[in-house]
């Protein structure tokens, strides 16, 4: 058996994210998102076995795994994902943090900030330095989630069903989507990972973004996010604001503005934190 590998992971109910570190040069591979919430530790277990471990380099044992994933404040859930990954590699020391915590040193290193996750879901909290301090409390998306893909996306779909978007907008959801209403409520409340669903139609939104229709979307649903969680932290005003997911950086502009309208120091945009928590990790 060769020399050993870290595993360096950044989860989300989308995708995960693997660095691997040890080979040669650091590699990033991906598999299906891994969210406690919706999956058993078997089926975690599963996912690691099957999409993960046969993309690792051969010959090569893993002796560290450190995970950041969505869902992980919870005790429950940290202790679902710490028993699949144990279950896969049983003499692996492992370190399996909340996504805030593998944001905060992506972005922020060992200096503070107030970091942002804006992808399927949303999160934010403030970052010393070295331990997330503070956390405005993340609802999910039925309940919060503001500025997130889930959130964008449901926007698009309440546009879409009450005939909201003008004629334009409306046949172009339509020729893109070939849906019904009773596929949408049927996928949204029946079917499993409504999240994932809604957070897909952020796609259009990114299509069609000179409509003035999409863009007040896009504006209020950040600023949501702004008012509800940003505002939250006194220390918004006096530390750089860092922010990573898709959304974040899909829409990294309107981001941009709103600092700039609120007066507040805009800092790092991330696609993903996997570059930062290499560094980090390394």
């Amino acid at each position: 058996m060769g020399a050993g590998i870290k595993l360096v992971a950044d989860s989300g109910s989308t995708k995960t994210e693997w660095g691997v570190l040890g080979a040669t040069e650091p590699v990033v591979l991906k598999t299906q998102g891994v969210s406690p919430y919706f999956q058993t530790a078997e089926q975690i277990k599963a996912i690691l076995e099957k999409e993960l471990v046969p993309q690792l380099p051969a010959g090569k044992s893993v002796t560290d795994v450190f995970f950041y994933g969505t869902g992980l404040s919870q005790p429950k859930n940290l202790q679902l994902v710490s028993d699949a990954i144990k279950a896969v590699w049983p003499d692996a020391a492992y370190d399996v943090q909340h996504d805030l915590m593998g944001a905060a040193r992506a972005l922020c290193g060992t200096q503070e900030g107030v970091v942002s996750i804006l992808g399927t879901g949303s999160n934010s909290c403030y970052y010393d330095g070295k331990e997330v301090v503070k956390n405005n409390p993340g609802l999910g998306f039925i309940l919060g989630d503001e500025g997130s893909g889930a959130y964008l996306g449901r926007k698009v779909l309440q546009y879409y069903l009450y005939h909201s978007f003008d004629a334009d907008l409306h046949a172009r959801f339509e020729y893109k989507y070939h849906t019904t209403k009773d596929e949408i409520l049927e996928s949204v409340y029946r079917k499993p990972l409504a999240n994932r669903y809604l957070a897909g139609f952020t796609e259009f939104l990114s299509e069609n973004r000179e409509h003035y229709m999409i863009q007040n979307i896009l504006e209020d649903g950040l600023n949501d996010f702004f008012f509800n969680h940003i505002y939250k932290y006194r220390e918004s005003w006096t530390t750089a604001l860092h922010f990573t997911g898709g959304v974040a950086w899909h829409f990294r502009d309107i981001i941009s503005e709103l600092c700039e309208l609120y007066e507040l120091p805009m800092g790092k945009v991330l696609r993903t934190p996997m570059e930062g928590l290499l560094n980090y990790h390394r």
